[in-house]
Formats: C-alpha cells, sequence, structure tokens
C-alpha cells in the first residue's frame, strides 16, 4: 500500500480542513495497518460495503442492479470445466481452449446456436 501511494506520479494539493482528500478502497484494504498508512498521507479512507455500492448504484439508476461484464463473462468461462481446472501443461493448448471458449460464449450471445 505504502508503495503505490508513493509511486502517484501527480502532485496533490495539501489537504486542509475544508478540503480534505479522500481516498476510496475496496475490502480488501480493511485493517490497521492500511488506515495508518492513509493517515500518514493525509487522506481519509473510505471503504464502502458492497450491499451499500449496490444500493447507491441502483438508487442512482432506477433500474436492477448489473454484474460487471468481465464478472458475468469470467462466470460463463467457468462453466467450461476444461478452462476451470487447467489439465493442459502446454500454454497452447490451454489457449486454444480459452480461445474456443471465447467463442462458443459469443456464439450463444448471438443467439446462433439457439
Amino acid at each position: 500500500m505504502r508503495a503505490t501511494l508513493d509511486s502517484v506520479p501527480i502532485r496533490r494539493p495539501r489537504p486542509t480542513h475544508k478540503k480534505p482528500q479522500h481516498l476510496f478502497l475496496d475490502n480488501a484494504y480493511t485493517g490497521e495497518p492500511v488506515q495508518e498508512v492513509v493517515k500518514e498521507f493525509g487522506y481519509t479512507a473510505h471503504v464502502p460495503s458492497p450491499r451499500a455500492q449496490a444500493r447507491t448504484i441502483q438508487r442512482q439508476t432506477r433500474r436492477k442492479v448489473r454484474r460487471w461484464v468481465v464478472e458475468r463473462t469470467h462466470s460463463w468461462m467457468n462453466r467450461f470445466r476444461r478452462i476451470l481446472i487447467r489439465w493442459e501443461k502446454k500454454p497452447e493448448n490451454y489457449f486454444a481452449f480459452l480461445h474456443l471458449v471465447c467463442a462458443l460464449i459469443t456464439y450463444r450471445a448471438a443467439g446462433l446456436l439457439g
């Protein structure tokens, strides 16, 4: 965490009482060590729960909360056992099956397979 905050290339203004610097984190960054680093750099940490994020998005869009496209695609790919459990030793064979699975998913999404 410290290395990430040290490597930010953009200079930021000094945080003041009127204009604090906010840092939005996910659940992986909870805990006392992270909070200490965040305070050391002058940020105010915000770690919203996934339910709170979903409710906020739902209120803003007035629609059902959708899964992210990447998560959905990975879920579809995990339905293929050969991709979920990697049996191939050669990366070329694994990538060939990965391409085949992606082609099947695309074909199904286009509605051509039925």
